[in-house]
């Protein structure tokens, strides 16, 4: 099967080039960045002793000929142009692109009638099981627990909260027959009161060179329970990346997430 890359000069995007160069059933076929570094060749498969150069296509429209799937990690807008050359070229595509909102979303409910599309703003198989985890267990304690949502990322993280961290809040508020954002808080500054019952706080820590940290903390009435994820390398979501593209390449078109790719629904 072969790639393209959309952000192929990110931290994302290189890590999953270099894997996908060391799969025996995968190829890189094509990748892409900013039009400005169209031509630019980077070296890629040298970590498995599979060097190759591969030179960066102008757009996912010149590049998705020598593709049979594309895989984007770059900005909201950027995701929704390339989504719409996938749609025209017929081509499968995960999007891991985070920040989208809720127009941008619909947009791509719009396209996965037309094409198989996988959105997934973490494609780590152990985050995708702490959503599951974090619905059912909201749902099993109620209201009685208040739910708080922590994230941490490295410094130069552009969004918040994370993707992840949204995602973790609509699974907790799905548990708890609550509606997000309107039952969320982001932060809390000042003479807040009372903290409601039907509220979920959702926390950003940017710093360093975090990966990224998730903590789904259910605070009761003398007791305390934690679903904590830490990533230690990009490498877990590049993985998950390549398992979400298989999966794109074989599907019917429609709208999926980790949760259909893993079998966790």
């Amino acid at each position: 099967m072969r790639i393209c890359m959309a952000g192929a000069l990110g931290r994302m995007g290189r890590r999953i080039l270099e894997l996908s160069a060391a799969t025996p059933d995968l190829a890189v076929g094509a990748a892409f960045d900013l039009p400005q570094h169209e031509g630019t060749e980077i070296q890629v498969g040298a970590e498995s002793g599979k060097a190759q150069t591969v030179k960066l296509a102008k757009d996912a429209a010149a590049a998705l000929a020598n593709a049979d799937v594309l895989i984007d990690f770059t900005s909201p807008e950027a995701a929704l142009t390339n989504v719409a050359a996938c749609a025209q070229a017929g081509k499968p595509v995960l999007v891991g692109t985070t920040g989208l909102n809720d127009e941008q979303k619909a947009r791509l409910a719009e396209f996965a009638r037309r094409i198989p599309i996988v959105f997934a703003p973490n494609t780590s198989v152990g985050v995708n099981l702490l959503f599951k985890l974090t619905q059912q267990v909201a749902k099993t304690l109620g209201l009685d627990f208040n739910v708080e949502i922590t994230e941490t990322h490295h410094n130069q993280k552009v969004d918040a909260p994370s993707g992840t961290a949204i995602r973790l809040a609509e699974c907790a508020a799905e548990g708890l027959g609550l509606k997000y954002p309107d039952d969320a808080v982001f932060g809390r500054e000042g003479l807040t009161g009372k903290r409601p019952a039907r509220q979920i706080g959702v926390h950003a820590i940017r710093g360093g060179d975090v990966v990224g940290d998730h903590t789904v903390a259910f605070i009761g009435q003398g007791e305390r329970l934690e679903l904590t994820h830490k990533a230690h390398s990009r490498d877990t979501f590049a993985r998950g990346a390549l398992v979400a593209a298989r999966f794109a390449a074989k599907a019917k078109p429609g709208l999926y997430d980790m949760q259909d790719v893993l079998g966790l629904k």
